[in-house]
Formats: C-alpha cells, structure tokens, sequence
C-alpha cells in the first residue's frame, strides 16, 4: 500500500488529473477501474476521480510495489542552469525578463528553454523537490519567440499557474512591446487583419481579407519617435496569434529591424553591419495586471511590471536618436 499527503502544489486539481501524473504511464481506464474497487481511496473514502484535492487530503493506492513501480515510472524532469534576471517573484509567481536567443517552453530542438530554467531555478533555492515534480511541474504561461526578448510570467506553485493562466487566457492582462521598424509613423493606428499559420513552415501570411483557416487579428501601436528614416513604436496585442506584431507590421509596409523572417534584406543589413544585430528589435517591455484580482495573485492586482532592454537594443535607440528619454 502507498500513501501520499496532498501538498499545496497539488491542492486545486481533480483527483483523476492528479492520479494521471502520479500514475503517469497507466491508461485511465486503469485508475477508473481501481476507483471503481476501492483500490485506490481519498480520505479513507470511495472517490470518483471528480473530486477537487486540498491540501491535506490523504491518498491511498492498494497496489502491489511491482504495479505502482511500472505505472509511476517517469522521465527525469527536464532542468537547466542559469542566471535569471527576475523582475517580481513571490510564493505563487515569477515574473522574468527572457533574453533574446532564449526559448520560452521546449520544442524538437531540445534546447533549454524558460521552463527548464525555471524548474533549476526553484530546484536550486530549495522551493522545488524531486518528489514535487512526480506531480506538479512549473511552467510559463506566455510565450515570446526565441528572438524576441521580455517579460515572461511562470507559475511556481500550481494554483499560480491556473490563475495566470486564465488572466492570460481571458486577455485581461495587458502586454505592450517596444519595437524598431522601417518608415516614419506620426499616428497612432489600430490595424486588422487576418493570419494564416503554415506549421511546416512555421510562417504566417497576412491578409486584408477572410481567407480560409485564417484567424482574425487586430494590433494597436503607437509611435514614440522616429529620426526621418525608422520610428520607435509602442504595440498592444488585441489578439495574439503567433508572429503577430512581425507578420502585421510587415504586411503594412513597415517591417521590423533585424527580421530575418519578415523583413527586407537591405534594410536589415544596415542593423547587422553597424550593430551587429542578427534578430528581430522586438521586445516585451511592459506587462500591465488588472485591479481587483483576488486569490493567490492578489498581490498582482493593479500592478505594472517592466522589463529593461537589453544593452544591444539601448545602443541603437541611442544612436539612432529614437527616444533616450524611454532609458
């Protein structure tokens, strides 16, 4: 027989998502069946596996050492090193500024990303334990393009990460991005369009008009300042579709510097040759919480985060007399 104390990581789920990562490599219809007999109880109790844990709760599984030894097998949690440059950080949350060059979450070219840096980043203070990550696995809630640098938010306890999550789902949390692009803009606008994502290619188009599969957009920017050749704009995402503000911007004439993907070969050339920029001047500088949060994210509520830029990206608003009065 195994036993196990629901901790406050764990507290807030259904008992069937808990048992589906403590039992990370039995079919559910196994767990189902085991409920069903009272192989495995919550409390001392039958249990259907809708129930919602809190902390303290107790979990027994009548299991043979063979059953549970073959069904909790699991892969080592992914984790990484290195110095996080943390903007806000409490029981709950994190918020961090993401360098450009650096993943938010893993894809196939198993690079370290945010996640795994986060999860090394708790695991070395002592908050995170191997045991807690039989269960619970810290994660971002917003994602940012490897190239694109700013604030990222992650959830360190799994009540942080479902309220982040919802406030990021629901779009109630308010982004704005600090971004260089070709041409001088005098006026605010607020555009619209439609995004297409072709995932082979990882590419988007844009168009003015309903295509098929394509996604509805809507972007807001700002201008700051512009030196008669480039202006320094201020972006708001109404929607946000993957490569939103490079694709939209592009498809307006106005591509971003340093855009390999979207941009104009002769204009970046400029960027790479004078400042050695090799990705795109786009950078997640503010990140806005609405007032009247309750719950573990009530210390958010009303606040306003930002990110600074990074040393690359203060040179060439410097020297090409785009603002100094943002540094």
């Amino acid at each position: 027989m195994k036993e196990f104390q629901i901790r406050d990581n764990e507290a807030g789920q259904r008992f069937d998502k808990y048992l589906s990562k403590l039992l990370r490599n039995a079919p559910k219809s196994f767990f189902y069946k085991m409920l069903r007999k009272k192989n495995i109880t919550l409390n001392g109790k039958k249990a259907t596996g809708n129930e919602k844990l809190e902390a303290g709760d107790q979990v027994k599984l009548f299991l043979s050492d063979e059953t549970f030894d073959k069904f909790s097998q699991q892969d080592k949690a992914a984790r990484a090193v290195t110095t996080l440059d943390v903007l806000y950080e409490d029981a709950d949350v994190l918020l961090i500024n993401k360098p450009a060059g650096m993943l938010s979450q893993p894809d196939d070219t198993k690079e370290p990303s945010m996640v795994e840096y986060v999860i090394g980043y708790l695991l070395e203070k002592g908050e995170l334990t191997e045991e807690d990550l039989r269960t619970f696995r810290p994660s971002v809630c917003n994602r940012l393009d490897k190239n694109t640098s700013g604030i990222i938010a992650a959830g360190k306890s799994l009540a942080g990460l479902q309220e982040l999550s919802e406030l990021f789902h629901d779009r109630t949390v308010h982004k704005e991005y600090l971004c260089i692009v070709k041409g001088v803009l005098r006026e605010k606008k607020h555009i619209k369009g439609y995004l297409y994502k072709d995932t082979k290619q990882n590419k988007v188009a844009i168009y003015k008009q309903k295509q098929k599969e394509a996604q509805p957009i809507e972007t807001v920017y700002e201008p700051l300042e512009d030196n008669g050749e480039v202006t320094l704009l201020k972006v708001g995402l109404i929607t946000g579709r993957t490569h939103q503000i490079r694709a939209h911007l592009a498809s307006e004439g106005h591509p971003l510097a340093g855009d390999t993907k979207y941009g104009q070969d002769a204009f970046n050339r400029r960027y790479r040759e004078k400042y050695q920029l090799k990705h795109q001047l786009l950078h997640a500088f503010r990140l806005s919480f609405p007032d009247g949060m309750e719950g573990r994210l009530s210390d958010l509520s009303g606040k306003c985060f930002r990110a600074p830029l990074s040393a690359q990206f203060e040179r060439i608003i410097k020297e090409e007399k785009l603002g100094e009065k943002l540094l």
